[in-house]
């Protein structure tokens, strides 16, 4: 189920996993970003011009989701930037100048990330963590901003603890003073004015950065004290974001053999799995 922010909500309708790359054939890309700009973007209308197809079947006014798709399609060659937000607003205003009966629109993006190789002509798929943003757009302009990266997977070999929690009748496991922790990241952000999203993925880089180098260098004694480290660090750095929100899974794998902190075999655990979530505001 989808959320629209502005406009009428009781209805939207449009069309989801359009993938589409734009290559700089010539290598040629600003520092800090790639030749190959490639996405997943999903667009959602409303408008009273559409209720008629609900009620009726009456398609008057209706804009095929082809046509969405081709309309993304052709979109992205005129787009000469690199944020997603950049992008998703380009999208959602040009396709508001086209069609009038359109009232509100919401345009997501997931980036398709590749690395280059020496050479500047090869690439190969990267990640796994992608940058995604939601902009939703009205005629009046911009009322809703939201960026983020899904898909962190963050190995640390040691400095990460787990001990002093609850003992009772159903506790088995052990207390880890040093523990190998992998964990897996989702976040998103809001701005305190949309505006702010604008940044050409700015501030998407720098929030990267932020969560890696945390992760490296914060010796924690749980999940939730790293991503509220996290969290606390992106305040501090970036202004613009006014709030964050965290899901973390706990994918810490399982002991086969250990020798003290100098080596170990480990293998994937068994589901289930921790999820823990943190909503941090300024």
């Amino acid at each position: 189920m989808e959320r629209v922010a502005g406009g009428r909500t009781d209805h939207y309708y449009g069309k989801a996993d359009v993938t589409v790359y734009r290559l700089n054939r010539d290598g040629r890309a600003p520092a800090g970003h790639s030749p190959v700009f490639g996405a997943n973007v999903k667009m959602l209308v409303h408008g009273g011009a559409f209720w008629p197809t609900y009620l009726k079947g009456d398609n008057t006014g209706l804009i095929a989701t082809d046509s969405m798709k081709n309309f993304i399609h052709r979109e992205t060659f005129a787009f000469t930037e690199y944020g997603l937000e950049d992008y998703c607003r380009c999208l959602g205003k040009k396709f508001i100048e086209t069609y009038p009966q359109v009232e509100g629109l919401q345009v997501s993006a997931v980036e398709i990330p590749y690395a280059g190789e020496d050479g500047g002509v090869a690439f190969t798929p990267s990640g796994p963590d992608q940058a995604f943003a939601r902009i939703e757009l009205t005629r009046d302009g911009v009322v809703e901003a939201v960026s983020g990266i899904r898909g962190f997977r963050l190995l640390r070999l040691r400095g990460s603890s787990f001990r002093g929690f609850v003992r009772d009748q159903h506790t088995t496991l052990a207390d880890r003073p040093s523990r190998v922790l992998h964990m897996w990241l989702d976040m998103e952000w809001s701005y305190a004015n949309v505006e702010a999203a604008f940044t050409d993925g700015a501030i998407t880089s720098q929030t990267r950065a932020i969560v890696t180098d945390v992760f490296r260098s914060f010796e924690s004694g749980s999940i939730q004290q790293i991503i509220h480290r996290m969290g606390t660090r992106i305040f501090a750095d970036i202004p613009e974001i006014t709030e964050l929100r965290f899901e973390a899974t706990n994918r810490t794998w399982d002991v086969v053999a250990e020798r003290g902190e100098e080596l170990g075999v480990y293998i994937d655990p068994a589901p289930p799995y921790g999820i823990l979530g943190l909503t941090l505001t300024r």
